[in-house]
């Protein structure tokens, strides 16, 4: 065990977050600009996609509540921010362009809330937090990119208004795989349960047939 995890253990980081139902999923921008390593794309996330399709699939036969999120800026770049000075080729991400719209296999359906964002968490500035609190979600699934940067700050948004955040390892990604390791890492410490899909799937069906038992 490294020395770092040690640290964390000794200093009584990592207890567990045990799901309470009822769950809902976020689905964070998986759009067309970032399935492409072209753009704003790479590393791990085309298999991420391809690991939330089912995920998405699965929610919806369960009937939870789904939310996607979408950077988009207004057509005159008078939305421009900080975000924006740091990262500027985001001011590209208009509402109809290609590059801002969710990947087709993740597309969403009526019911679905599409929250359009122009900072990196899906809740700030939006109506995320009184959607889902008005379905009475506790558990918060979360998929999407990058995982370095609005997946984890979401995540940390979530945790703040006291959703139970559950992190699907493999379905998140990052152009990079060394900040995506860290930063599963750190939310697993910090602000989430994390674990690969199936097995967050199990572990709910599980707790499902426990309480209707």
């Amino acid at each position: 065990m490294h020395d770092e995890v040690k640290t964390y253990q000794r200093q009584g980081f990592g207890a567990a977050l045990e799901p309470k139902a009822p769950y809902g999923l976020l689905i964070i921008d998986f759009v067309n600009g970032f399935a492409d390593p072209a753009v704003f794309g790479g590393g791990n996330i085309p298999q991420a996609i391809a690991n939330t399709v089912p995920l998405l699939a699965t929610a919806r036969e369960q009937g939870w509540p789904v939310a996607h999120s979408r950077i988009v800026f207004a057509d005159d770049d008078s939305d421009h921010n900080i975000f924006t000075q740091k990262v500027p080729g985001l001011l590209a991400l208009k509402e109809d362009s290609h590059n801002s719209a969710i990947v087709g296999q993740l597309a969403p359906r009526a019911g679905e809330l599409v929250v359009r964002k122009t900072v990196p968490s899906a809740f700030f500035g939006t109506s995320l937090a009184a959607w889902l609190n008005q379905r009475g979600v506790q558990t918060l699934l979360v998929a999407g990119c990058v995982t370095s940067g609005c997946v984890r700050a979401s995540v940390v948004d979530a945790m703040s208004y006291g959703l139970r955040p559950l992190v699907l390892s493999d379905c998140v990604g990052d152009r990079a795989i060394g900040p995506h390791d860290a930063n599963l890492f750190d939310m697993a410490q910090k602000n989430a349960t994390v674990m690969p899909r199936d097995e967050a799937l199990a572990m709910l069906a599980r707790a499902t047939a426990t309480a209707t038992a």
